[in-house]
């Protein structure tokens, strides 16, 4: 039997397909961290415009998230994955080309549109052709090519762009997304018996689903109170983790540290390296002992504990800050395991628009925390400009800091919360 006969063997080429757009995805969203001074000062930015350009990614990204999940229910990832992966190239080469700040932020916003498709037609893909017991590993996975996204948006982008420049090195990362948007066009199906080969033991069958139902599934969704616990702790962690791997984690080792940005960027690619480690070890971790809340509120008390050591300390010993970032990453696997949460609470055939509603609280919190950041630098800069771009204080970034240190921390408080209430319910 070939390897697109055998739908076990199948199955994984087409998740690398996907997954490799996702790759991608992440690479995109979190290199301004790198580009942030070329950026600053090639458009002549402030730091809330620069976090605003950088925002423009995650407003039309979780603008999207419910209607792609209605679309990933009814249509499948090949077509909402392949379709993605071609609007977020255009999107790139877009930015590549942009000559002005506003046509950068409308391109940067293009990316953004592609990117939101595919992290739920992953996950929509997955519920399709993995057991149960098998999607929150199958989500680690993920979690870790989102990891791997962000470890290439870091020191190697950095590498790349200083040897060719910031424009070519984007227009060949969207010559990779086309390539790899025609490969999920051809290997990934909706389910096995889409794909005309035998079904997979255990792997539930996914219904059709009609818009009346998802209708009913969404409004369900909104009047959850466990939903919206998971949503505000996802909100929390995932919008932190990408502001602060994306954006002003590079920015303030070079003001604080007097760092370039190259070195700069080692600490953040360890945050990076966090996910791609600590998202598969927590799914499967999960998976072993059948929980999900317990490991998430441990996972978010830690992360808000090692966040805490930047605004406490302002400038502490550089270990410390490679600990907190990498921690920062490892731990983010605990709020993955929301999905896996929200899942399992509904039918097989609202699995789309469940993560959907999740996912689409995440990046809110990545379109906000960037701006209210860049604000706060602001409101703390001094008068003098080095190489173009504003000079900032360590104090500013002191008070950036708090402000995402104290949202995770009320993420932890919705987990706790969240916890009580299955306990119970749980007799």
């Amino acid at each position: 039997m070939s390897v697109l006969r055998d739908p076990t063997k199948r199955r994984w080429l087409a998740f690398a397909a996907l997954a490799t757009v996702f790759l991608l995805v992440n690479l995109h969203r979190l290199s301004t961290a790198v580009l942030s001074e070329r950026l600053a000062a090639e458009f002549r930015t402030s730091a809330a415009q620069l976090g605003t350009l950088h925002a423009s990614f995650f407003y039309i990204y979780a603008a999207i998230q419910v209607p792609t999940g209605v679309m990933a229910d009814r249509y499948g990832p090949r077509y909402v994955g392949s379709g993605g992966a071609a609007v977020l190239s255009v999107g790139a080469a877009g930015f590549a080309l942009a000559g002005s700040y506003p046509m950068a932020l409308l391109a940067r916003a293009l990316i953004g549109t592609g990117s939101g498709v595919v992290f739920v037609s992953i996950l929509r893909f997955c519920a399709n052709w993995y057991r149960e017991d098998e999607f929150a590993t199958m989500t680690g996975f993920t979690g870790a090519m989102a990891g791997l996204g962000a470890i290439l948006a870091t020191t190697p982008l950095a590498l790349t762009v200083e040897a060719v420049g910031w424009r070519p090195t984007l227009l060949g990362l969207a010559v990779v997304g086309l390539v790899a948007g025609a490969a999920v066009f051809l290997l990934a199906r909706r389910s096995p018996a889409d794909a005309g080969l035998e079904p997979i033991e255990n792997v539930p069958e996914q219904p059709t689903v009609t818009l009346r139902e998802t209708g009913a599934y969404l409004r369900e969704l909104l009047g959850d109170l466990d939903q919206w616990l998971v949503s505000i702790t996802f909100f929390a962690t995932m919008g932190t983790l990408l502001t602060l791997i994306g954006l002003w984690g590079v920015p303030y080792l070079v003001v604080v540290y007097g760092m370039d940005v190259t070195a700069a960027s080692y600490y953040t690619m360890l945050g990076s390296v966090g996910i791609l480690v600590g998202t598969p070890a927590v799914g499967r971790f999960s998976d072993a002992i059948g929980r999900r809340v317990l490991p998430m509120v441990v996972s978010l008390g830690c992360f808000a504990l090692a966040l805490a050591v930047v605004p406490i300390f302002g400038r502490p010993p550089l270990a410390a800050v490679a600990a907190s970032y990498f921690l920062c990453g490892f731990l983010f696997g605990g709020a993955m395991l929301g999905f896996t949460i929200v899942k399992e609470r509904y039918p097989p055939g609202a699995s789309g628009v469940a993560t959907a509603v999740v996912n689409t609280a995440g990046f809110v919190g990545g379109a906000l925390f960037p701006t209210v950041m860049g604000a706060a630098l602001d409101a703390y800069s001094t008068s003098e400009t080095v190489a173009g771009t504003t000079a900032y204080t360590e104090f500013g970034y002191r008070v950036a800091f708090g402000i995402i240190t104290a949202v995770v921390a009320f993420g932890f408080l919705c987990s706790l919360w969240l916890a009580l209430r299955k306990r119970r319910r749980t007799p």
